[in-house]
């Protein structure tokens, strides 16, 4: 008789049914290499869990205007917003996506800060490993468009979308993947795993946009410069050498 994802995985490691669920739903639980999808769905009782830790948040910088952090994998920013009381999200990473996260103290400087966003005044540079031999250096200089998809936003490349455009350098070849540093002007929501896609270099680990399955997604927000300060999360491990 199989028994539910969710609730086998609670009796294994001794946590709450809601625990458990909600490691399933921030995708940390693994059977083998297969991420357990479905919290709710029904599994053999003679399953064994690999369950995936998950980093701290690291601080980089902080004065009276401003916190930056750097951001791990699986963890949402709206969680690290509620770390920090008092502060507000300046922009946000995807939940599979680490790195530089940056949050304001104050309305003063939100609002320059925002202002320098909107006039593609901040720098923004990522790093990341594809499906594909990115032999050379391209720009994608493609409109998005982000529609709602089910309870999701997924973004793909569409006359009527907005500007944006993302600048790609490959770093190292390996097998079948690259590693990219991706530098993007406009900052669209999904803009680097859209442009990826559209490019036919989807990102490892992100499924949704076209690439293999992995541990997580394989892109990381390396440097941000604002205002004149610089900001820079090192590279997890994972990133160093990805196998083939």
């Amino acid at each position: 008789m199989k028994e539910k994802a969710y609730k086998l995985l609670s009796a294994q490691e001794g946590i709450s049914n809601s625990e458990a669920k909600s490691l399933i739903d921030r995708g940390l639980v693994y059977v083998g290499n297969s991420k357990v999808m479905i919290a709710r769905g029904e599994i053999s009782p003679k399953t064994s869990f690999i369950v995936q830790k998950v980093e701290k948040v690291r601080p980089i910088f902080e004065n009276d205007d401003l916190i930056v952090v750097d951001k791990p994998a699986f963890v949402n920013s709206d969680e690290i917003e509620r770390q920090f009381k008092g502060s507000q999200l300046l922009h946000r990473l995807d939940r599979e996506t680490s790195g530089v996260l940056m949050l304001v103290k104050n309305e003063e400087f939100r609002l320059k800060a925002i202002s320098a966003f909107k006039k593609d005044e901040v720098y923004k540079e990522y790093v990341a490993w594809v499906d594909g031999i990115v032999s050379e250096p391209f720009i994608i200089d493609q409109p998005l468009i982000t529609e709602k998809v089910g309870n999701k936003a997924y973004t793909k490349v569409a006359k009527k979308g907005k500007p944006a455009i993302t600048e790609v350098t490959p770093l190292i070849v390996s097998g079948k993947k690259t590693k990219v540093q991706l530098i993007i002007h406009h900052g669209r929501t999904h803009q680097i795993r859209a442009h990826l896609k559209y490019a036919q270099f989807p990102i490892v680990g992100d499924e949704s946009y076209g690439g293999r399955q992995s541990k997580r997604v394989m892109l990381h927000a390396r440097k941000v410069i604002l205002m004149g300060r610089t900001f820079e999360a090192q590279e997890p491990k994972v990133f160093d050498h990805f196998g083939n």
